[in-house]
């Protein structure tokens, strides 16, 4: 199929990584890859915690099998110590494994990093929090763990999502209005959110329809491909004898 010229006009592969790779290096036929996500959610300085909490909550857990689902949360620095427990308190419910960089593992861990917090026996006890691995970054998990990492600036963590993303999907939660422009002018995804769960990346959510995949290239769909993306067009042109001078 990947070589019938003439007979297919398209691919456009399901599956895993692998699949993908393989398509890209022996198709004769155009391909178009989408699917693998690696999909971070930055939470800035200037943020709401308790919107962020419930945010990054739908992301990892409403449907975490799925490309849209968050793998990596990067916080800044300056509401890392108040806002990890709270992500935390909220993931345990539904048994998040965090895998932590060593400020977030610090935290976490009620190190001299953090801020006062109590666990309780409903909370910290019921934390399933790790050690990071260098592996952990920019690996679609594709269930419940998520990775962390503290970061001091935005630079930072843009920084991060060029490294390990995957063009797939991206969000900023933030109340700085400036921060999320930059953040939407720089990043380069298919999707880019705003203090929105990276779920919403979706054929169905944004009007149209049944979906085949997700193209995280740049020719000739990227993001959400519906039947639109999926037809291509003639030039019709009817005449009356006219030629070209």
């Amino acid at each position: 199929m990947l070589r019938a010229n003439g007979l297919i006009d398209m691919i456009i592969p399901r599956g895993g990584a692998d699949l993908h790779h393989y398509c890209i290096e022996n198709a004769s036929i155009p391909v178009i890859t989408g699917g693998i996500g690696v999909c971070h959610i930055y939470i800035d300085r200037e943020v709401d915690l308790e919107k962020a909490a419930n945010i990054i909550y739908n992301a990892k857990v409403q449907r975490p099998s799925v490309c849209n689902a968050m793998d990596t949360l990067l916080v800044h620095r300056d509401v890392a110590a108040r806002f990890l427990p709270m992500a935390a308190g909220r993931w345990a419910s539904a048994g998040v494994e965090m895998r932590c960089d060593p400020r977030s593992l610090d935290i976490l861990q009620g190190g001299a990093g953090s801020e006062p917090h109590t666990p309780g026996p409903t909370a910290g006890e019921h934390w399933k929090i790790r050690p990071a691995s260098e592996e952990d970054f920019g690996k679609e998990f594709l269930s419940l763990v998520a990775s962390i990492r503290v970061v001091d600036s935005m630079d930072e963590a843009l920084d991060h999502i060029y490294r390990y993303g995957t063009q797939h999907s991206e969000a900023i939660l933030t109340e700085d209005y400036h921060a999320a422009m930059r953040f939407l002018n720089e990043v380069d995804a298919s999707a880019v959110f705003v203090n929105a769960s990276t779920r919403f990346n979706d054929g169905g959510q944004f009007g149209l329809g049944a979906e085949v995949a997700i193209s995280t290239q740049k020719l000739h769909a990227r993001g959400p491909m519906g039947l639109k993306e999926l037809t291509t067009y003639k030039w019709i042109v009817l005449g009356d004898g006219q030629v070209r001078p």
